[in-house]
Parts: structure tokens; C-alpha cells; sequence
């Protein structure tokens, strides 16, 4: 419980924040992966997981437990709070500027109160509400927000600032995102989760990613979505394709093959490719004989048994197999005794430039010099960036500023789709 008095001051304190929280804690537990279509879904992001969350900042905030809805105090404007795990049992505790701690809660609610402001917690501003919950990192921040709200923030974070005549591509990313994020909806629920603000599921910044033409892009295909026969498709992105997108099963382990998730060409109709304005169309990585020892004997045992002597010298590397879409669908590592074959699926994982950064593509061509048997030197040159399935973002720009229409866009990275309306 929030900081006592025995002021009347305190009691109407108190009287006004459960008047003021009423309303919320009616609508604080909505199950989002219920939520009857026709109308705009709220989503709940799994933002960060801390030993400590800071809330508050621009806004007054008021708290309230999270299982019961009853008021545990008010942050008032430039002021910050603390919540942390209680070391006695599964909930949190808030943590006062003076140092003093309330009373265990389940869970810590906090909502916006101060007009034209955000919530904020660890000096970012989120719209919607903050639920903090205890995790095993210590608190975990998640952002119950609506979902336009989200997806202007992923297509202001994923697009950035565009021009005028590249609009085309932010409806079509605005209503790829939207797509995504129903179709994964709840697949985090043991976590309480429908999505993650990261790569598991799309990056999400709050209020400090949204551009005014995100905004407008959202707006205008509020409530669109992509179907196929139906239904909600798996509306994969990534940023550069290269020549030609990957199918599904290309990339992803288990992937079953789907008509709308196959090789599409990038070829513009003069020459050259609608994504060859990207940075990473083109990309080069090169590697000597002891850098590449070090790297797989990290990455190899993560995806497959290399046995338990360490590794073995280098002999050979070479791509034994290429896929509908032209990327590498085998990589051949033979050592002085034995040998591995990598599917193509994990090639970006186990071939990386350098640890904590994945291969640029699947799409590479290898050159390989050898020494008295041993491999001394390895170049890749490759095209495109990421995974390469569906919707290619840079593509998707060099089709629009040609004066193609979102719908167009849309329906040939993913093709026999249709655009919806969910809502």
C-alpha cells in the first residue's frame, strides 16, 4: 500500500483515484485472444523484463494493484517511482522517492491521467496502459495498448521517414504489421503476452517511433488486413530480397510450403531490381581459416552434434545444394575426419560474420582457398538482407516510388491474397 495519512486530504486522495481508476479496472483484464471482431483489439506487449522498472516522468500516473483494481498511490508529474520484485513471494512492490515500499501487490497497474501525455516507464512514452508483473529477470514491463496504436509505432520503426511518392509502401507495411500481429495474437499467452516489442515478433518503440506519415498510413487502412481463402495469412517481412523473395519453407524449419509464401521476382521491367536502392542489396564477407574455426565452433554445436573433441581442422566448404529462389539450401563443412551438412535454414546462424550478428542473406556464392589441405580463406558474396519470405521493404519503396498502388504491392509479394477488412 501506498504511503499512509491520516489527513482528510488523503482520504478524498484516495475516494478520487478509485473514482478515477473505475473505469479502467473494468476494462484491465480484457482477454485479447477473445476479443469479438468489429471492433479495434487491444494487444498486450511484452516491452522489457528488469531487475527494476522507473515509472513516471511527463505525466501524473495513477497505480492500482493489478488483481483488484483498488488505488496504491499517485506519481505526480517529474517525479519517478520504482517497481521491483518482492523478495518474499511471486509479486512486486513499489519503491518511493523516500526509499520506502508498499505493501506486496500481484501486480502493478499504471494509467496516463495527465491530458495531451504518456505513460513512461524507464524514460520511454507508451500510449495505452502499463501492466509490471513479476518475471524471472526480475519485473516485467508489458504496454496494453490498441492495436492502430501499436502498428503506427512498428511501421514508423520498421519504414522510418519516407517521401511523399514512397506512401505506397507504408499502407502496404501498415497493413502487412496489422496482419501479423492478429495472426500471432496470444501466442505468448502462457506469458500473458500477445506479442514482444523485439524480432520475435515485431520491433515495437512506443510513442518515440511513430512519424507522421506512419500515422497517416495506419489511418488510413485502419482495420485492413491479408487473407487467403478467408483467413489471416503469416504475413512475413524483411528488408531486402535481393533478385527474388525465398518460399517459406526455404527459410524456416517445419515450414510447410503456403501458395501466398512463394519465389516472386524483383525484376523491374527496364532493368535491375525494384530493392537495389537498398543499403544491403550488395554485400561482401570474408573470413581466414583460424576466424572461421572460431565461429563454428560457437555456432555448430547449437544446431547440431559436431561430436566432443572440439573442432577439427578445415579441409573444404562448399554449397552442395540452391533452393526454387536461387539461396543456398546446403552447406557442405568438411574437416579432416568427417564432415557436417548445414540445411539452409540455419546457414545465416552457423556462418556469421561475427558473434551476435547473422549472415546477411541465404543468397551468397562462396570462394574458398585452401593451403597444404586446409581451408586459409573464405569470401561470400551475397545479395539481399534477411530472411527473404513475403513482403520485401525495400522493394516495396522502389515499387512505389514506380507508382505502384499499396494493393499491387501487396498482392505480388504475397500472391492470391486479399485485402480485408477485419474491423
Amino acid at each position: 500500500m501506498a504511503r499512509r495519512s491520516n489527513s482528510s486530504t488523503w482520504r478524498s486522495r484516495k475516494r478520487w483515484l478509485a473514482s478515477i481508476v473505475a473505469a479502467a479496472a473494468a476494462c484491465a483484464h480484457p482477454s485479447p485472444s477473445t476479443s469479438p471482431l468489429g471492433s479495434e483489439p487491444e494487444l498486450r506487449i511484452g516491452v522489457s523484463e528488469l531487475p527494476s522498472i522507473a515509472l513516471g516522468g511527463a505525466g501524473e500516473l495513477i497505480l492500482t494493484d493489478d488483481s483488484n483494481g483498488q488505488p496504491i498511490g499517485s506519481i505526480p508529474v517529474g517525479e519517478r517511482w520504482s517497481v521491483v520484485p518482492d523478495s518474499g513471494g511471486a509479486g512486486v512492490r513499489v519503491v518511493h522517492p523516500d526509499g520506502s515500499l508498499s505493501e506486496p501487490h500481484a501486480g502493478v497497474f499504471a494509467v496516463n491521467v495527465s491530458e495531451g501525455r504518456f505513460a513512461m516507464a524507464q524514460g520511454k512514452a507508451y500510449r495505452g496502459r502499463l501492466n509490471l508483473v513479476r518475471s524471472g529477470a526480475g519485473v516485467l514491463l508489458v504496454n496494453r495498448v490498441p492495436l492502430e496504436s501499436y502498428v503506427a509505432s512498428v511501421v514508423g520503426g520498421e519504414m522510418g521517414a519516407r517521401g511523399p511518392n514512397e506512401q505506397a509502401a507504408l499502407l502496404a507495411q501498415a497493413i502487412v504489421s496489422r496482419t501479423f500481429a492478429m495472426r500471432n495474437r496470444g501466442r505468448w499467452e502462457a506469458r500473458g503476452l500477445d506479442a514482444y516489442a523485439d524480432t520475435r515478433d515485431q520491433v515495437y518503440g512506443g510513442v518515440a517511433s511513430e512519424e507522421p506519415q506512419a500515422i497517416e498510413a495506419t489511418r488510413a487502412t485502419a482495420g485492413w488486413v491479408l487473407t487467403y481463402q478467408g483467413q489471416l495469412i503469416d504475413a512475413f517481412f524483411h528488408s531486402t530480397c535481393g533478385e527474388k523473395t525465398a518460399g517459406v519453407e526455404e527459410a524456416f524449419k517445419s515450414a510447410a510450403p503456403q501458395p501466398y509464401l512463394r519465389p516472386v521476382s524483383d525484376a523491374k521491367p527496364g532493368g535491375g531490381y525494384y530493392c537495389d536502392i537498398a543499403p544491403r542489396f550488395r554485400w561482401r564477407e570474408e573470413w581466414d581459416g583460424a576466424k572461421l574455426r572460431a565461429i563454428l565452433s560457437r555456432t555448430l554445436p547449437a544446431v547440431m552434434d559436431v561430436g566432443r573433441d572440439g573442432l577439427q581442422p578445415i579441409t573444404n566448404i562448399e554449397i552442395t545444394h540452391t533452393t526454387p529462389s536461387g539461396r543456398v539450401g546446403e552447406l557442405r563443412i568438411v574437416f579432416e575426419h568427417g564432415e557436417v551438412r548445414v540445411p539452409g535454414f540455419d546457414v545465416r546462424s552457423v556462418l556469421r560474420p561475427e558473434p551476435g550478428r547473422l549472415l546477411g542473406s541465404q543468397a551468397f556464392q562462396l570462394s574458398v582457398t585452401r593451403d597444404g589441405g586446409r581451408v586459409t580463406r573464405v569470401v561470400a558474396d551475397g545479395i539481399g538482407s534477411g530472411h527473404g519470405v513475403g513482403f520485401c521493404q525495400w522493394g516495396a519503396l522502389g515499387r512505389a516510388r514506380a507508382g505502384q498502388t499499396y494493393r499491387t504491392i501487396l498482392t505480388t509479394y504475397f500472391p492470391g491474397t486479399t485485402v480485408a477488412r477485419l474491423y
